[in-house]
């Protein structure tokens, strides 16, 4: 479980939301639960990255529970389900790429930001804490970028002839924007207006809804 920094109820509803997109996926099935593994897989990298300065600085969320599973995966599963009800498999895939861009971008912009600069809030641009939401800073802003393009290229590869190298940039295009969102809500997160799981669903649906329309 410490391997995929998920407690007991974690690991079973990404389970679930596995399942759930291998089978709504229909032919399509392999290419999204990959991707899907692909997210995991890297935000657990992003995670661990320094994760001896992360614990210094009391930054390092080691044992993350199931609504962190639901937050960055509901809508994914939301776009594969979908596109199955419609009979459209491929309708679906811009959306899911967008919305796992998003939730990708902001694991990294928030898990290797913490280790650059001081960042500053959004608008009034005052120095901010590290792990402050609605604050960005510049290498977290760069980081947002690898983690969308990581979603690119394994779509890329996962969705043969969809994407060439344009569909990649876009898809990071859509991947950063999407996290941008997640800190501009980050500000009503950090007045009391909502959390970071309703922050993170908003990311995920800004992602989704920007792949639809241009991936």
């Amino acid at each position: 479980m410490k391997l995929l920094l998920l407690d007991a109820a974690g690991m079973l509803v990404a389970f679930v939301l596995g399942a759930l997109v291998f089978y709504f996926g229909g032919l399509f099935g392999g290419p999204y639960l990959f991707l899907i593994l692909t997210f995991l897989v890297f935000s657990v990298i992003a995670t661990k990255y320094r994760s001896d300065v992360k614990r210094k600085l009391a930054l390092y969320e080691y044992n993350r529970g199931w609504e962190n599973v639901v937050a960055n995966g509901v809508i994914p599963v939301l776009c594969v389900l979908a596109a199955y009800l419609l009979r459209e498999p491929e309708l679906g895939i811009g959306a899911y790429v967008g919305s796992l861009a998003a939730v990708t971008a902001d694991k990294f912009s928030s898990e290797i930001g913490v280790l650059g600069e001081a960042p500053r809030k959004l608008f009034s641009l005052k120095l901010a804490k590290r792990g402050e939401s609605g604050a960005i800073s510049l290498l977290g802003s760069l980081a947002s970028f690898n983690g969308a393009l990581a979603i690119g290229l394994a779509s890329y590869y996962l969705f043969p002839g969809r994407y060439d190298a344009w569909g990649v940039l876009a898809v990071c295009v859509v991947g950063v924007f999407g996290s941008f969102v997640d800190s501009v809500f980050g500000i009503f997160e950090s007045g009391g207006i909502g959390n970071k799981m309703t922050t993170n669903v908003i990311c995920a649906l800004t992602g989704a809804m920007l792949g639809h329309l241009f991936l």
